[in-house]
This record gives structure tokens, C-alpha cells and sequence, in this order.
């Protein structure tokens, strides 16, 4: 049997997927959703479900001190409630965190705690949803992030340069520097929102041209934060005007110096807007689970080279030749993994960690075309795929 070169190699084929059974029901209110906020009465109205997020642990993290932080991380458990009426949809997000982080602005090495909720711009086929964070090819999605920060000032629509500078960097003393400071603290704001549209890793691109209308907002709530996104329900980037949409989310903690692909994720969860109808496909591959044989699949995969280019389990010695799988079970749905199988080179992002062997690529460029080094395992018997499925919904960190 032909050895698995690099398997399931992309993290794009491998981390994107779902893991959840949980369904989010989105309750239809007659409320105005077009900014709400996470202290808004309109939340009573929420069903809330409980998701769980994994570590991202598909490409390790340039940065000593955060991998050692994050060596062992567990996964995090964290609510979601959605409401909807005739034009918007808003979610609410819960999750605890002892120790609130934000960006200061004033040194480069603190990190913000925050969120972000992932949005497929095509759901018509759940077989091949895109990447999560980043989409794929012919696969777009829109990403809603929100943090807290101190003082940030674009876009906060003043264009006021001047006052954009640090304060050290003026010749400003006494009333005069008092002065620009009390200037400075009225023009910025403490909202950091953003709304991308992505294709693909370095294709992630900051909506400008004045079609985005949602609203984020997030709060620091006892031991915790709490976060609002409201959005259209269709505008020029998604439609999400069905009876099941795919939603992922995204948690930074920043005292773990999370930033960046240093962070937790849901992978694609089923959101359901109630009393509406169809969407049984999409539905029914959110939430699957391999009648597959784990036992046998983790045999079957290590018969085929699995362990020769990934790291499979937490126990596993790290291997950086792939991407790294012992969370990939928390991301990713059974289709997206047989997809990963049969043909890796449908979902190809240029995820190659930097510190993996150069003579060992996790693609190439053909005819300007990214291929996978990983050949497709479609000759192998159905019962051996689905069993490799169901071994690899096993691998993810338990919840801490």
C-alpha cells in the first residue's frame, strides 16, 4: 500500500472542518438588530448553546515563550446565542478568562483577548466548505473580528494625523503635552472592529468600500467576556437568509499571547433559524460522525505513513514535515476530512511552517497552481477511509 506522504497535508484540507454536534438555534425576534450590544434586554430572548474550541496546533507557532505557554492547552468552552429577524442576524458570545487583556499601543508585546465569527460566502454544497480563518480557493468567506483596544485610531473617521503620534515622540511638556494628551483621548476610540473577505491565506482583504453594515462590540462581564456581532443576513459577500447556515468561531486569550494563528476554534457549527425549513444536507454534515472504526482507522492510518510526516496524538513526537494533527478532530467535519483524503489538492493553503525540513514541502506550484505533495488515497477501500475519518475525529485536546 502506497505510503501516506503527507497527510491530509494542507492545514487547509485538515483544520478547517467542524467538530461540533452542538446546533445554535437562531430565534426569530421582531426586535431591531441593527446594533446591539451584549448589555441589551433583546439577548433574554436567546436559546444559549454550549461550544467547544480546540487550540490551533495545525502549524506551530514562531514565538519560544508562546509555545511553551500554549505547550499543553486544553480546550475552552465558550456560549453562543443568535437571534434574527427579516433583515439581520446578531449572535452573542460568552466565554470565561481570568485575566483581561487588551492592546496598548505602547509595546509590541501584549496581546488583546477577543473574538471572531466566520462566515461562508457558498454553502450550497457542504462537502466542500472552505477554510476556516482564511477560506480557499474558490472558496471565500467573510471574518467579523473584534478586540478591545486603547486608544486606536484608524478607522475612526478624523483622519487626524498629528494625533496619531505618541506623545514621547512630540516636544510637547507640562500644559501643552497635558493639552495634545486630552486632544488625543477624545479623537480615539476603544472599538476595534473589522470585516474581512479571504480567498485563501494571503488573500485576506479589510471590506473598505463601504458595503459592510455590521456591528460588534464586546465587554469585559466578571470573569469574563461577552461579545455581540450583528449583521445583514444577505449582503454583496454572504447570504445567510436559510434554514441552516455554517458559522465558526475564533477565541484570542492575549495573557496566553495569543495573536494571530495562536488561538481557539469551533470549526463550522450548524446555526438553525427557526421556523425556517430545508438545508437537511447541510445540516446532517455538521453535525455527522463517522460510523467508521477509530480502532482500525488509527491502524490504517499508521500502515500508510500518517505518522511519517504529522504529528497524530499529543504523545507523538512533533513532526514538522506536515501539518499537525492532534487537535484536527476539534475542526474538522467528516466530509472535509474524506475531501482531504481522496483529493488534497482541492483545499491547498500555504500554511508551511518555516521551521519544517526545505527539501520537504508541503506543496508546489504547478502552471501557477498550488498541488498538494500529499497524492490522493481515492484507491483505498471506502470501510478504510471511513474508519481514518472516525480515528481522526478522535485527536483533539480535552476540555480544560
Amino acid at each position: 500500500m502506497k505510503k501516506l506522504v503527507n497527510t491530509l497535508v494542507t492545514a487547509s484540507v485538515i483544520a478547517t472542518a467542524v467538530a461540533a454536534s452542538s446546533v445554535i438555534t437562531a430565534v426569530k425576534v421582531n426586535a431591531n438588530l441593527d446594533k446591539v450590544s451584549y448589555n441589551y434586554d433583546v439577548w433574554e430572548n436567546a436559546k444559549m448553546t454550549e461550544v467547544t474550541l480546540y487550540p490551533q496546533t495545525t502549524i506551530k507557532f514562531n514565538d519560544k515563550e508562546a509555545n511553551n505557554i500554549n505547550q499543553d492547552a486544553k480546550a475552552i468552552t465558550a456560549e453562543i446565542g443568535a437571534l434574527y429577524n427579516g433583515s439581520k442576524i446578531a449572535f452573542i458570545v460568552k466565554w470565561a478568562d481570568g485575566t483581561k487583556n487588551i492592546t496598548t499601543g505602547n509595546c509590541i508585546d501584549r496581546y488583546a483577548d477577543g473574538f471572531a465569527m466566520q462566515f461562508a460566502s457558498d454553502a450550497s454544497n457542504p462537502k466542500q466548505l472552505p477554510y476556516i480563518g482564511m477560506g480557499s480557493d474558490g472558496r471565500p468567506v467573510v471574518v467579523h473580528l473584534q478586540k478591545e483596544a486603547f486608544g486606536t485610531y484608524e478607522p475612526n473617521g478624523y483622519g487626524n494625523v498629528a494625533h496619531q503620534v505618541n506623545p514621547n515622540q512630540t516636544d510637547l511638556f507640562g500644559k501643552d503635552l497635558a493639552n495634545f494628551n486630552k486632544k488625543v483621548k477624545a479623537l480615539a476610540t476603544n472599538d476595534y472592529e473589522r470585516s474581512f473577505v479571504a480567498e485563501g491565506f494571503r488573500s485576506t482583504t479589510e471590506i473598505k468600500d463601504g458595503s459592510n453594515t455590521s456591528y460588534a462590540r464586546i465587554g469585559y462581564v466578571g470573569k469574563g467576556w461577552e461579545g455581540t456581532l450583528s449583521r445583514p443576513l444577505k449582503d454583496a459577500y454572504v447570504d445567510l437568509n436559510a434554514a441552516v447556515i455554517p458559522v465558526a468561531l475564533a477565541i484570542w486569550d492575549g495573557g496566553k499571547l495569543g495573536r494571530n494563528g495562536l488561538k481557539y476554534l469551533t470549526g463550522w457549527t450548524a446555526v438553525k433559524l427557526e421556523g425556517k425549513t430545508g438545508s437537511e444536507e447541510l445540516l446532517a454534515s455538521l453535525t455527522e460522525k463517522s460510523k467508521g472504526d477509530a480502532a482500525k482507522g488509527k491502524e490504517a492510518a499508521m500502515n500508510n505513513g500518517c505518522t511519517g510526516c504529522h504529528q497524530m496524538e499529543a504523545q507523538d513526537a512533533e513532526n514538522l514535515m506536515g501539518p499537525g494533527l492532534k487537535n484536527i478532530g476539534g475542526y474538522a467535519t467528516a466530509d472535509y476530512l474524506r475531501e482531504s483524503l481522496v483529493a488534497p489538492s482541492a483545499v491547498v493553503v500555504p500554511g508551511y511552517n518555516r521551521n519544517a525540513h526545505s527539501s520537504f514541502p508541503w506543496y508546489n506550484l504547478e502552471d501557477g497552481k498550488r498541488v498538494s505533495t500529499m497524492p490522493g488515497f481515492d484507491y483505498l477501500e471506502q470501510s478504510d477511509i471511513e474508519d481514518i475519518v472516525a480515528y481522526l475525529q478522535t485527536l483533539k485536546a480535552e476540555v480544560k
